[in-house]
């Protein structure tokens, strides 16, 4: 787990420690665990607070149903840097259900894909292995963009138009 994360445009400490059992004890402090072991410890992770949960890269954020705007975040895993299901996960949690809290990118994922991933909906990013400062700095890479995103939402012809 790295200490420090991308978080809104900025390099900050990382207060939260991802989980990746489906059963077992869990630590002290600010957990993220898998969504199905929240599904099925749903009472006990609540009454223990300081809980997010994490989807897998087949699980579909509506597994979540209506809890989906109780968490104060919610991370998407990536497996492999090829599998873009979470780029959709991401763009469904804030579009779809309106979550507007801490969208974080955990697993297998690239510094070059972090544009795509912010455009997406994510604001915190869990690099492993990265220099985290070249990482931010590809938060900038693309200046205009023409298809609509999270981030903008007005097609680059209409902004032309105006």
């Amino acid at each position: 787990m790295p200490e420090r994360i991308i978080k809104d445009g900025a390099i900050v400490e990382d207060n939260w420690q991802v989980v990746r059992e489906l059963e077992g004890d869990l630590p002290s402090g600010n957990i993220i665990v898998p969504a199905q072991r929240w599904l099925d410890e749903k009472d006990a992770l609540q009454a223990r607070g300081n809980v997010a949960v994490w989807l897998a890269s087949d699980q579909s954020p509506k597994i979540l149903g209506d809890a989906i705007n109780d968490f104060a975040l919610i991370a998407v895993d990536f497996p492999a840097f090829a599998d873009g299901r979470g780029f959709s996960y991401g763009r469904e949690l804030r579009e779809q259900h309106g979550f507007s809290g801490d969208l974080r990118a955990i697993g297998n994922f690239m510094r070059d894909q972090l544009a795509y991933l912010s455009r997406c909906g994510f604001n915190s990013f869990a690099l492993q292995n990265s220099d985290l400062e070249a990482a931010l700095q590809s938060l900038q890479n693309f200046s205009v963009h023409y298809q609509v995103s999270i981030d903008n939402p007005q097609p680059l012809f209409r902004a032309r138009q105006g």
